[in-house]
């Protein structure tokens, strides 16, 4: 009952961005970036579950890269277990560099380039070339803002994008999924979230744009669903453009 539930709200948007996009494709080595928050348990729960029952052949490898916080990650390892996904942990020292030794004022940048770099080289280590993140719609709209608010751009999150220096295709198979749909799954499912770690946690500029949009969705119900469009209608390489 309670994967029917989900259906409309989460298995189909799914799904309708892997087709939209070709994210997956037969005989794909996929790495998933798998931090132990909500969205990257979601995610890794989902595509485990296309995998068995999709009739494209493709394998799966969660990669979570331990920031050096000293947070237990044995939750972690027992649910990719439990999935039957193969498990590896990179260590780094990145949260220590970035708050004790640089003491960035604004730590998200560097952190997030950092802790990318060691994903993506552990991800080709394992003969992986393509890369799954958990990023939602929420997470697109966020960027949009920030992008347009912090940097006088207009861009956010694509679906799917090549990196051409580390030889690897990054795939969002959430993109169309909304936060409040993962929230409710990890609950329902119980999935094993672990506590965020970073002392910068919801202290962010990304907070921030995460109320604004909150805001905008009381005030606009439905905002968000006519951003998703937008994404998806804009004729501009910096957004989303179906390749």
């Amino acid at each position: 009952m309670a994967k029917k539930r989900y259906h409309d709200s989460l298995w189909k948007p799914v799904g309708q961005a892997i087709n939209d996009y070709k994210l997956i494709q037969e005989g794909d080595q996929i790495a998933v970036g798998l931090s132990g928050g909500k969205d990257s348990l979601t995610l890794l729960y989902v595509l485990s579950e296309l995998k068995r029952f999709s009739p494209v052949k493709f394998n799966l490898h969660a990669i979570t890269v331990d920031l050096g916080f000293g947070s237990s990650l044995t939750s972690i390892r027992d649910f990719c277990r439990d999935l039957g996904v193969n498990w590896s942990q990179v260590h780094t020292k990145i949260g220590p560099i970035v708050f004790d030794y640089r003491k960035e004022p604004n730590p998200c940048s560097l952190c997030s380039k950092m802790r990318n770099g060691a994903l993506h080289i552990a991800a080709k280590q394992m003969g992986c070339s393509k890369v799954a993140l958990a990023h939602s719609l929420d997470d697109a709209i966020e960027t949009f803002f920030l992008c347009l608010f912090y940097e006088r751009r207009i861009k956010t999150m694509q679906p799917v994008s090549y990196l051409s220096r580390r030889q690897v295709t990054l795939i969002r198979p959430l993109i169309y999924v909304r936060e409040k749909t993962i929230i409710n799954f990890t609950d329902t499912f119980q999935l094993p979230v672990v506590k965020n770690p970073c002392p910068a946690n919801r202290q962010t500029q990304r907070e921030e744009m995460k109320l604004l949009v909150d805001s905008l969705e009381k005030k606009f119900p439905g905002v968000r669903e006519r951003l998703l469009t937008a994404f998806k209608k804009a004729d501009n390489n910096h957004l989303w453009k179906n390749s």
